[in-house]
């Protein structure tokens, strides 16, 4: 199983960027399909993610509003639009995945399988 994360780059104060994560070796359709960030000298911390194939939405507070997670079930592939971005917003962004996680879970890294490697998202102020 592979999860191939792509997408970020610099970007100024306000602009915005879309992450692509896309999953191959495993359907995710069953599990949940989520984004965590690590800024330099911080913990890793919980993003959003998307619940099976329906597609129900959680978002961590400081970015609720801004960004909007989804997914393509037919190619596996889950995005991160990531709108009116912040300085604070930089970090390290990692994909996450797992096909038997239950909902109550999703929010904390350790309980996925599945992990793309970073990209790393810059804004400038």
């Amino acid at each position: 199983v592979q999860l191939q994360a792509y997408g970020g780059g610099l970007v100024q104060a306000g602009g915005s960027l879309r992450l692509s994560c896309a999953a191959s070796g495993q359907s995710f359709i069953t599990g949940a399909m989520a984004w965590f960030r690590q800024a330099p000298g911080k913990e890793r911390e919980f993003v959003a993610a998307i619940w099976r194939s329906g597609g129900r939405t959680y978002y961590t507070d400081s970015v609720k509003g801004r960004f909007t997670i989804s997914r393509d079930n037919a190619k596996n592939t889950v995005y991160l639009k990531m709108d009116s971005l912040k300085p604070e917003d930089t970090a390290v962004y990692y994909c996450a995945a797992d096909y038997r996680i239950i909902l109550s879970s999703i929010w904390t890294g350790e309980n996925y399988d599945y992990w793309g490697q970073g990209t790393q998202v810059t804004v400038s102020s």
